[in-house]
């Protein structure tokens, strides 16, 4: 088993929204402030108090992890009829339900995720459960039939996807309203969502690398990197974010679920196989409804063919589409990089390491010296300096090299020259973006990631960049669709987007919806200070003190040197008076002495 990998015994819950995408059409932006004000009034107070914890949320569902299959089922017994009171009054087609699955099973837990049979046997025991329910497997039944005093209906042994052995199931159903219990078991808004833009939507999985060498992740990552770069920048197709692409890497999955949960109709998965000066790339574009093949072909060339490949991966699967590209989408897609192996080799292996998961002094040394090195191979080659203008961002914020102080003037005059070289990379100019920031040079900044975007629409990163333009110049209304929109472009990394959604709403003077955005922000990361802190401030001003103090208290154990006033001075609010609102939550809930 890989470093870092562990088994155990554990009660897993997979939940989600009946009829999710349906209410996603009736009112989109009123659908997600109910379900925020359902975790932040119910659900994540239930979980903690059981002794549970959030894995991860997937748009319209979550995954929970229990220690004991006992307190997982009281967990969603109390959820769900804590549900039937909040429904009271709901009209139908606004009407919220949930259902729960729950398994007790071993998974495979590497960081803060799971996975494995435990996780695939609760989700399709979830899928099979009834709207307003619990359903349970066999193996969690036999544990809870003698403890908790319910009536379980026996629903059969079921054949599911992927599992090899039939799954024996048990239902409780809470009384829920007419218009909830009406919904099939599997709705089919459920089962194949509709792209979340009116544009085809694909999201490209990250290739195996078929090498036999570990040492090669760097370059198949990086090819699947390329393709998703290129594929966003046709404003014609809604693509999912490199992030969230990722986190089924190495993990076993069904296609048509991958889409699913991340509201797609597309998917493009592949291999690569690097053998000396060959490389062979195998790719499929998959229909995520019907799971039948679109389009599939095998390259066999010379590595030096590489960037001829991506570029016809990317033509196909447009044509597979039925997407028109614009002129200058063509160049933007077939233009700018190098055509040096080598050089672009190095900027694989700076980028593989400056977004991996190491991050310190080694990790930034070893970046920038492969940014060097692309760049002595190819002088014309921009991408490694804007990667080596990032990596000094990086040193900004963090203090790895010995003179962090200078790093930020550095990472200016590195894109400066990246963008000299190559001024038709959207990260070069999200990375110009990240620079002014720091800088509080807002006019370049909101010309940064504007540029970035025109030219990656699709780029959440950007998206973001913007919207947080917009709440540190005092127009937080403007940021919301901004940030709301990379949230569906990287549905797996909500957690800085939950954050600067809340800023927004703060900013904006709505409290209330602030608080439950920090509170969800924290359930996904829950070693956050700075959400924390500004949470205590809306609960401040939500005259809820004794809860922005008990906030203020888990901050303190988590960082207990934390200064709110130091690390304000460091956000670049452009109005003094949106950071005085934060100061005055605080002394309102006597936080500052």
């Amino acid at each position: 088993m890989p470093k870092g990998t562990q088994r155990r015994l554990a009660a897993i819950i997979s939940a989600d929204v009946v009829g999710y995408s349906r209410l996603m059409g009736v009112d989109e932006v009123g659908t997600l402030a109910a379900l925020r004000n359902h975790r932040a009034e119910l659900i994540d107070d239930l979980i903690a108090e059981h002794g549970g914890r959030i894995v991860k949320t997937m748009g319209d569902g979550l995954l929970l992890e229990f220690p004991s299959v006992v307190v997982a089922v009281e967990c969603a017994i109390e959820i769900q009829t804590g549900m039937i009171k909040r429904n009271e009054g709901i009209a139908d087609a606004r009407l919220i339900c949930f259902r729960f699955g729950i398994h007790l099973g071993d998974v495979i837990v590497e960081g803060d995720d799971i996975f494995g049979d435990g996780v695939n046997i609760a989700a399709r025991i979830e899928a099979l459960g009834e709207p307003g329910g619990v359903t349970i497997s066999d193996d969690a039944h036999r544990q809870v039939r003698d403890r908790i005093d319910l009536e379980w209906r026996n629903g059969a042994s079921h054949k599911v996807k992927n599992i090899a052995r039939p799954v024996q199931i048990w239902h409780w159903a809470a009384a829920i309203p007419q218009a909830a219990a009406s919904a099939p078991a599997n709705d089919p808004a459920d089962a194949a969502p509709q792209p979340v833009q009116d544009k085809p939507s694909i999201v490209v999985l990250p290739f195996n690398n078929m090498s036999g060498d570990p040492e090669q992740e760097y370059f198949s990552d990086g090819i699947t990197e390329d393709i998703i770069t290129d594929l966003s920048k046709v404003s014609q197709l809604f693509v999912i974010a490199r992030n969230s692409a990722f986190v089924y890497k190495d993990k076993t999955f069904n296609v048509s679920d991958v889409c699913r949960e991340l509201g797609v109709k597309f998917a493009l998965e592949g291999s690569i196989r690097k053998a000396a000066n060959r490389v062979r790339i195998t790719a499929q574009l998959i229909d995520g409804t019907s799971g039948g093949h679109l389009w599939a072909e095998r390259y066999d060339r010379e590595l030096t063919d590489i960037f001829a490949v991506q570029d016809d991966v990317t033509q196909q699967i447009v044509a597979a589409l039925k997407v028109t590209l614009s002129e200058s989408e063509k160049s933007l897609i077939a233009d700018g990089g190098t055509k040096d192996v080598a050089s672009h080799d190095y900027f694989l292996k700076g980028r593989a390491l400056m977004f991996g998961t190491k991050r310190d002094r080694e990790m930034f040394a070893g970046a920038t010296d492969c940014f060097r090195r692309a760049i002595e191979l190819g002088p014309e080659y921009g991408a490694p300096l804007a990667g080596l203008a990032m990596a000094h961002v990086l040193d900004h914020q963090n203090h790895w090299s010995d003179t962090p102080e200078r790093s930020l003037d550095q990472a200016e005059s590195f894109v400066s020259e990246a963008i000299a070289k190559d001024g038709k990379d959207p990260f070069a100019h999200y990375v110009a973006a990240m620079v002014a920031m720091f800088k509080k040079d807002y006019e370049r900044l909101a010309d940064a990631a504007d540029r970035a975007l025109a030219l990656n629409p699709n780029y959440a990163p950007a998206l973001s960049i913007r919207g947080i333009v917009y709440i540190y110049t005092g127009a937080p209304a403007k940021a919301m669709p901004f940030i709301e929109e990379a949230m569906r472009l990287d549905p797996a990394f909500q957690g800085q987007y939950m954050h600067f959604l809340g800023t927004a709403h703060f900013v904006a003077g709505d409290h209330a919806a602030a608080a439950a955005l920090f509170r969800e922000r924290i359930a996904v990361n829950p070693s956050t200070d700075l959400s924390r802190a500004f949470l205590a401030s809306a609960l401040g001003h939500l005259n809820d003190m004794d809860e922005a103090r008990r906030i203020w208290r888990e901050l303190k154990d988590i960082n207990p040197g934390y200064d709110p006033m130091a690390h304000m001075d460091r956000l670049p609010f452009k109005d003094p008076g949106d950071v005085a609102r934060f100061v005055d939550g605080w002394r309102k809930a006597g936080l500052l002495e």
